[in-house]
């Protein structure tokens, strides 16, 4: 499996100073640092972080973006200051969220709203769907733990659903995470 191109999703509400902003920033540095293109919404927050980490790292950023015909309160739409070096410009919320997914070799998802519960789950119904061709999805938290415990607790979940993700807590850990998937591919 070759990985280039990582879906980075994660909440629009994050600021410089916050700590899932500066996880983020430091992941997609070291990810970039280590050649790997940075896809995002092309909006604030965690979006605005990857593209940031990603440029720090000499890496490029790829921002997958829809402009509203419309004012919409609880969507932050594209943050000018997210500097991303190439736009895709999609229709609709669904659109972009199937652009990034598809687009993504790997999926990385920091901590979000309800965007971000969206992006995920699609991201670990596909896997579900195409086990054994998925693309990898990587949960970026300690608090991941405690999300899927709710899962497991109060959903009716298939045991084999709990294998397709990997939580990890560090930026050196998604970098091996995404470095053993190389390694497990068939050349």
């Amino acid at each position: 499996m070759e990985i280039k191109n990582i879906s980075v999703l994660g909440g629009a509400e994050w600021k410089e100073d916050d700590e899932v902003y500066q996880e983020c920033f430091k992941t997609c540095r070291l990810l970039a640092e280590n050649g790997f293109t940075i896809l995002n919404g092309g909006g604030p927050g965690v979006m605005r972080a990857a593209t940031e980490g990603t440029h720090a790292g000499g890496g490029k950023a790829i921002g997958v973006t829809f402009y509203p015909k419309y004012p919409h309160a609880h969507f932050e739409g594209r943050d000018m200051k997210n500097l991303i070096d190439e736009e895709i410009i999609t229709q609709d919320y669904f659109s972009r969220t199937k652009e990034l997914l598809v687009r993504g070799h790997c999926h990385l998802v920091f901590k979000g709203g309800t965007g971000t519960i969206s992006e995920f789950g699609m991201s670990w119904a596909s896997a579900r769907i195409h086990e054994g061709h998925s693309i990898p999805l990587i949960l970026f938290g300690h608090f991941w733990h405690d999300i899927i415990g709710a899962f497991k607790g109060h959903m009716y979940m298939r045991p084999d659903e709990f294998k397709l993700y990997s939580i990890v807590e560090t930026p050196e850990e998604v970098l091996d995470f995404v470095r053993s998937l190389k390694e497990r591919s068939p050349s």
